[in-house]
């Protein structure tokens, strides 16, 4: 006996897995449009675009990255080889990669990149487990301005997508790494003493750092207050042990602040983000009503070391869904709706010249005359014996 496929039955094959979803049409369009408009401002501006493959060895995949980066990886066995694969949760140990193993060039290389990772989970309930993650990344060159510029062009970047009131948060865990260091903590404690100061647990980390010598605990117990406009850096500076790196740490954020000063600037000195993976500036963007970070930036020196070839590298990332959804930008660009041109050349060579100059123009199939596609807001008329385009009323 065979049982009848009822439209619920039938509707269980349409399901995607949670937090997956299709773009259709109009998104997908505006996605692309965002997608054209950023990578040319990359290439504008020397980035060379590149495309690491979707899967790899899980080693390589994972290789100088954070425990978290496991987590998210969604794993699989190759039938080929009989070895471990991992989808891509993050494109840029990917890039590394690139930059140490294959392209191996002496002096500053500037990559870009975009494509659609994967995550094991969402990175929160609102997240697609599919982000599109559109990047760029600087190799070879360990000065300030090399952040300076990563900063730059992520300002362009969400200038360019046209996103309402955006701001940026700068921060550095050179000044975590460096107290942690002149205290003599273990790594055991310097990680408890870490996720504290990110649960903001200020309770918990005054029992952690109470046995610490006194100025460095004090100093500890001051980053999360250290938060604000770019003021703050010189109250760190007075709050703060008068430690080198601290100092050279502090004159980084405050070139960086002063390299953007048509945005909005805030300074976090317990935004320690990228803790495990990044070892000096680091930088976020918000925007009002967007509960995370749009974009994440900053700088990770060691990760090519498991490649090879350790460079300075500095870079920042997106989700090019997020951003498409926040922007204001990118508008699909109406179309125009034309007979079928199969009969009149002249008609054909109007369709020709229109579609050269950049508009969109939907020829009718035989027969299907008059049924308009939803983007179409002119039609192409004859009048007398030229082709005249009119528009179509609502």
């Amino acid at each position: 006996m065979t049982l009848a496929r009822t439209p619920s039955r039938l509707a269980d094959n349409w399901l995607l897995p949670e937090h997956l979803a299709d773009v259709l049409p109009q998104e997908a369009t505006r996605m692309e449009i965002l997608r054209r408009r950023l990578l040319d401002l990359f290439w504008t501006r020397g980035y060379e675009l590149v495309m690491p493959p979707l899967l790899e060895y899980l080693e390589s995949l994972l290789s100088g990255a954070g425990y978290d980066l496991n987590l998210r990886t969604c794993k699989l066995s190759d039938q080929l080889s009989g070895r471990t694969l991992g989808v891509r949760a993050d494109m840029t140990p990917q890039v590394a990669r690139i930059d140490a193993h294959l392209l191996n060039r002496e002096g500053v290389a500037r990559l870009c990149y975009c494509g659609s990772t994967l995550h094991a989970r969402p990175a929160s309930l609102v997240s697609s487990r599919e982000p599109i993650q559109l990047g760029a990344e600087l190799y070879g060159y360990a000065g300030k301005a090399a952040d300076r510029e990563i900063l730059r062009l992520l300002a362009d970047v969400l200038a360019a997508a046209d996103l309402p009131g955006f701001r940026l948060d700068l921060g550095h865990v050179g000044i975590f790494r460096a107290l942690m260091e002149a205290a003599g903590t273990d790594t055991e404690t310097s990680e408890a003493i870490f996720i504290r100061l990110q649960n903001k647990d200020e309770a918990g980390l005054a029992a952690l750092i109470n046995h610490l010598p006194a100025p460095f605990a004090e100093a500890i117990f001051a980053l999360p207050r250290l938060y604000g406009g770019i003021e703050v850096l010189a109250k760190a500076r007075r709050i703060l042990p008068d430690l080198p790196s601290i100092a050279t740490s502090i004159d980084t954020l405050n070139f960086l602040a002063e390299s953007v000063p048509e945005w909005p600037v805030t300074i976090d000195l317990a935004d320690l983000r990228g803790y495990h993976y990044h070892n000096g500036a680091v930088f976020a963007a918000y925007v009002p009503g967007y509960p995370a970070a749009i974009a994440l930036g900053g700088r990770y020196d060691g990760v090519g070391r498991s490649f090879g070839r350790m460079r300075p590298a500095t870079g920042f990332s997106l989700d090019l869904r997020e951003l498409t959804r926040l922007s204001s930008a990118a508008a699909p660009q109406d179309a125009i709706l034309a007979p079928s041109s199969l009969n009149d050349p002249a008609l054909a060579e109007k369709i020709a010249a229109l579609r050269d100059s950049g508009e969109i123009v939907v020829e009718s199939l035989p027969e299907e005359e008059g049924r308009a596609d939803p983007r179409c807001t002119k039609r192409l008329v004859r009048k007398d014996t030229d082709w005249m385009l009119e528009p179509i009323a609502s």
